[in-house]
């Protein structure tokens, strides 16, 4: 059974395991990843917003902080990975219009916007007419809606591509294979095992498993993450030369209640999400939730029923009881978590690589992630 080393090995190959596998790289640390399908998982379907601040949730002042830390991080990880590959790493710094379709759907924008306000956000409140001002598609029935200039979007795909030319530039050991265990010695985890029967030894273990979290061998049960998938369908729809841009910014909506987002890509692509949904690891596209997206994003921009339908997938979003990520020491020694990050895994991507390869350097978790340790949820 053959053996391999490394400082340390990452499992999971999403934006999170590249993104920390690359940082550790560039530190001169000698890294190994290990996922049998790289950016294939939530990675992959993921519709790309950095939403900091329309994303906000009443009494999260911990998650804002780190979701404002990582937004503003995101300029220079992309710069610094385009400088490295050649390759454009998919962010788009268009801003975000929130948009409210009936007089009930304004008066909950608008309490938002109060609380955006007192936490010394950077918003503006629109009426309808200002809002299909910036977005001249909008439907004439929109009321109200909040303009947020620091929320971007990045295309996850694009991010993924070029983080796997980064990492395989920088020295990152990718082994195709799915981890069946950590394998411990006493307290400590000192390698995992491979389906293939491979072993790789290593000094650290980062957990970077998404929804799968929960699932992995070798954690005792008292330490394994409350982690559970929640999926969410994503449509990819085509926009005809003649009417590009259908949209300039990310725009949010709320229609008769229900929520949509749909994010413009300017390749022409428009990507519209995403359903809730808790039945476990089922990733089938269902007709009623392609309805619903369909039907909330129509009622917004009406031009939908122009698009070409392209793409229904669905993901499944690694979510936590308090709907924060979970990051570093995970109570086995040398094993660190990177996981839990439910919708906001693209948007914390930079400040989860910088995190970790801190903690792996330093043996600290920096004072910015001690909130999200996952012994805030007891054993």
């Amino acid at each position: 059974m053959p053996e391999l080393t490394s400082d340390v090995v990452v499992i999971g190959a999403g934006l999170i395991g590249l993104a920390t596998a690359w940082r550790l790289a560039a530190d001169g640390i000698q890294v190994t990843v290990c996922d049998p399908t790289p950016g294939a998982q939530t990675s992959n379907v993921a519709a790309g917003m950095l939403a900091p601040v329309t994303e906000v949730e009443y009494g999260e002042d911990d998650l804002l902080a780190l979701n404002l830390a990582s937004v503003n991080a995101w300029p220079a990880f992309a710069e610094e990975l385009e400088e490295l590959t050649g390759q454009p790493a998919g962010l788009h710094r268009t801003g975000t219009l929130s948009v409210a379709y009936d007089v009930d759907d304004a008066a909950a924008l608008r309490r938002l916007a109060d609380y955006q306000r007192r936490l010394g956000l950077d918003v503006e409140e629109l009426s309808g007419r200002d809002a299909r001002r910036r977005e001249p598609l909008l439907a004439t029935g929109v009321s109200g809606g909040v303009w947020v200039p620091g929320d971007h979007s990045v295309d996850n795909r694009q991010a993924v591509a070029t983080l796997l030319r980064a990492v395989d530039l920088s020295g990152v050991k990718l082994i195709r294979q799915r981890v069946t265990r950590v394998i411990t010695s006493g307290t400590t985890a000192v390698g995992v095992l491979l389906e293939n029967g491979d072993t790789v030894h290593a000094g650290h273990v980062i957990a970077a498993t998404g929804p799968w979290s929960s699932q992995l061998d070798g954690v005792p049960d008292e330490l394994r993450p409350p982690v559970r998938p929640v999926k969410g369908e994503v449509l990819r729809l085509r926009v005809p030369e003649a009417y590009r841009p259908a949209l300039q910014h990310t725009v949010r909506a709320t229609a008769r209640g229900f929520s949509v987002y749909l994010v413009p890509r300017p390749g022409g692509e428009l990507v519209v999400g995403a359903t809730t949904s808790e039945l476990g690891y089922d990733t089938r596209v269902l007709a009623g939730g392609v309805f619903a997206l369909l039907r909330d994003a129509r009622t917004v921009l009406p031009l939908i029923d122009e698009l070409e339908l392209v793409e229904a997938i669905a993901g499944l979003r690694p979510a936590t009881p308090d709907n924060a990520p979970i990051l570093g020491p995970s109570g086995l020694d040398r094993l660190l978590w990177a996981t839990g990050h439910y919708r906001n895994g693209v948007l914390l991507t930079p400040v989860t690589a910088q995190v970790l390869a801190e903690t792996v350097r330093t043996g600290t978790l920096p004072d910015l992630a001690k909130p999200f340790l996952a012994g805030r949820f007891g054993h």
